[in-house]
């Protein structure tokens, strides 16, 4: 099986601005965001369709994303982070996690925030920090 973009960031071979990783999962910024904050959670390991995973790992990949949607929620502006799993752009499983202030906001089809290298570093941070002290 052909390597994904999402396991290249996890190797490390393509940058990414992390948030968060222990030794079965990896929160990163969406580069593509519908909201400044946008992350993804992934698995480390490489399976493309959410549901195949049993359910230790997918239970874990939960519990993960909500420590990260905790750490979002005290950094970013919001009502709430929105959740979406939509598994089709990429073949290696991946939560969405989406500050929303309704649910027009979780709308792919809008168009992207666009936000500086600078922006992308500083939001990180932020929500690292939080996550850690968590």
């Amino acid at each position: 099986m052909e390597e994904t973009i999402f396991t290249k960031i996890v190797k490390g071979d393509i940058p990414c601005y992390k948030i968060a990783e222990d030794d079965r999962y990896f929160a990163f910024l969406d580069i593509s965001p519908l909201a400044k904050g946008h992350t993804l959670v992934i698995t480390k390991l490489q399976n493309d369709y959410i549901f195949d995973l049993d359910d230790e790992m997918l239970g874990g990949m939960m519990v993960f994303a909500k420590k990260v949607a905790k750490a979002m929620k005290q950094v970013l502006p919001c009502q709430r982070i929105g959740v979406a799993v939509i598994g089709i752009d990429v073949p290696h499983n991946h939560i969405h996690l989406v500050p929303i202030n309704g649910v027009g906001d979780l709308d792919f089809k809008a168009p992207r925030v666009q936000l500086s290298k600078e922006e992308f570093a500083e939001t990180a941070a932020k929500i690292s920090a939080a996550f850690n002290a968590l």
